[in-house]
């Protein structure tokens, strides 16, 4: 057993072999926390039947999660810069494992909805933190390129891997325990953070910002709020209209107070990097596709073909074994010789798999419906270690939770407006399967298109010289502001 460290300890100190233990325990963090999107999935069919939930709790049972998650990840990433990472981290595993506990025990969908929300607070403090301590833990820049590498492939194979693990679990011991194969796992990284992980914090500390926080949520809330009970009240409907305005007034008022702050909570000026503004839209449009594609095809596979949950999961075995064979292969690909290849790759394999989806019915061939999900396979093998590198390299260190939460946030929201929009494009048609099914999906496979395509198009124009150049200048201006008085004297500036 390695003993345990001082709190002192800088990432210069630890051995090789000590820092990828580190790894291992952050990337366990990103596993339960991304796997419990999609290991949900597989398991809606017997919520639906267990606890009589109708299609927008089926819904809200995935968004109440990604919702948080979105919501909050900004804060629990400049929270942690501040007050110390390992300490953030370690109540931030407690909390999932204890909202793992309750949805594993809720008696209703309201109930598991409620639980689902505090996993999520758990959540935000994971996975944004973890990526900060990976950043932090490996200061060589081609050994952190790996790192970072590794640590985004966990997103994309947790995602891949959780219908299956989620299938097995459904059929042989129900529902509930998709829920509980997180306690343990949760409670081995507690004692593994307490003994291997060092204490770090960023040089500049961030101020809280409670009214962007606010605004954060408003804008989001409103939104997925409108999207999910769009179907049920309709668009016109005055809660609908209400909520609408709520995001948009939410998303001027984040527009015009956050560049008047010292330290906001949203800090736009990052988004003077081209490719940092274009790997949060890919992080947006890639979860938002994969999200859509695995809401449908789960139930594709359950309500229409009557397959098992476990049967169903096995089918989804060619992505998740296509994300483990390419995600460490790109991650290294992306230290060699840059993210636009990937991308490029991702796009085309997401609208081409949207493309083909189109010709799946409840008669298909198996054979050709798995080879359909391979394209999905490629897609996410191939789409999270450029994103989770474009998005934090070329920061200085001061930045990385920040970044690293917005990149999570892209991410978080996609996957939320991905179930949303699904469910509202398909509605009740989802549940109900045959041929209203088949029709509903249609509308899912073009929005799938124009994702894969988005970006495809955006890794085109975010790798090249003059969006590099737009990259450089941002991180120059961040290091400005740290190196003392001159950099806060011109944020001081910015809020009178």
């Amino acid at each position: 057993m390695t003993a345990s460290i001082p709190p002192t300890t800088t990432a210069g100190e630890l051995t090789r072999r000590h820092r990828f233990l580190v790894l291992a325990i952050c990337c366990a963090s990103v596993i339960v926390v991304v796997m419990d999107i999609s290991i949900v999935n597989v398991a809606l069919p017997a919520i639906h039947r267990d606890l009589h939930a109708s299609v927008s709790g089926l819904q809200w049972t995935v968004d109440a999660y990604t919702l948080v998650l979105a919501g909050f990840l900004l804060l629990a990433g400049s929270t942690a810069d501040r007050i110390g990472r390992r300490r953030v981290f370690q109540i931030g595993l407690a909390a999932f494992g204890l909202g793992s506990l309750l949805c594993s025990l809720a008696p209703g969908i309201g109930w598991l909805i409620a639980a689902r929300a505090l996993q999520a607070v758990g959540g935000t403090m994971l996975n944004p933190v973890a990526m900060a301590i990976t950043v932090d833990t490996f200061p060589e820049p081609a050994e952190r390129a790996r790192a970072i590498g590794v640590f985004g492939s966990m997103s994309g194979l947790a995602l891949a891997l959780g219908p299956i693990v989620g299938g097995a679990l459904v059929d042989g011991l129900g529902w509930r325990s998709v829920f509980w194969i997180n306690v343990p796992i949760v409670a081995a990284a507690i004692v593994g953070t307490a003994l291997l992980v060092p204490e770090s914090r960023a040089a500049r500390t961030r101020r809280f910002d409670p009214v962007g926080q606010t605004l954060m949520i408003l804008m989001l809330g409103g939104l997925v709020y409108a999207v999910i009970e769009s179907g049920a009240l309709g668009w016109t409907s005055p809660a609908i209209l209400a909520s609408l305005a709520v995001a948009v007034l939410s998303a001027l008022g984040i527009l015009g107070y956050e560049p008047r702050r010292a330290d906001p909570l949203l800090e736009l000026r990052l988004f003077r990097s081209v490719p940092f503004s274009a790997a949060i839209l890919m992080a947006l449009f890639a979860l938002c596709g994969f999200s859509a594609f695995l809401f449908v095809t789960t139930q594709y596979l359950q309500n229409v073909r009557g397959m098992s949950a476990l049967a169903a999961g096995l089918c989804l075995l060619p992505v998740g074994m296509l994300t483990v064979v390419l995600s460490p292969r790109t991650g290294r690909l992306v230290g060699a010789r840059g993210p636009r290849l990937p991308l490029v790759v991702a796009g085309a394999a997401l609208a081409l798999g949207g493309g083909a989806s189109f010709w799946l019915g409840p008669a298909t061939p198996l054979p050709a419906v798995l080879a359909v999900y391979l394209l999905f396979g490629v897609f996410l093998g191939t789409v999270n270690p450029p994103i989770t590198n474009t998005a934090v390299s070329g920061m200085p260190r001061s930045m990385a939770g920040v970044a690293a939460s917005l990149a999570s946030a892209g991410r978080q929201t996609g996957t939320t407006l991905g179930v949303a929009i699904t469910g509202t494009i398909g509605g009740s048609a989802l549940a109900r399967g045959g041929t209203a099914f088949t029709r509903a999906e249609h509308g899912v496979w073009w929005l799938i298109i124009g994702l894969g395509a988005g970006i495809l198009v955006l890794a085109l124009l975010s790798t090249g010289r003059r969006a590099a150049g737009t990259a450089g200048r941002a991180a120059a201006l961040f290091e400005a502001l740290d190196r003392g008085p001159a950099g806060e004297r011109s944020s001081t500036r910015r809020v009178r």
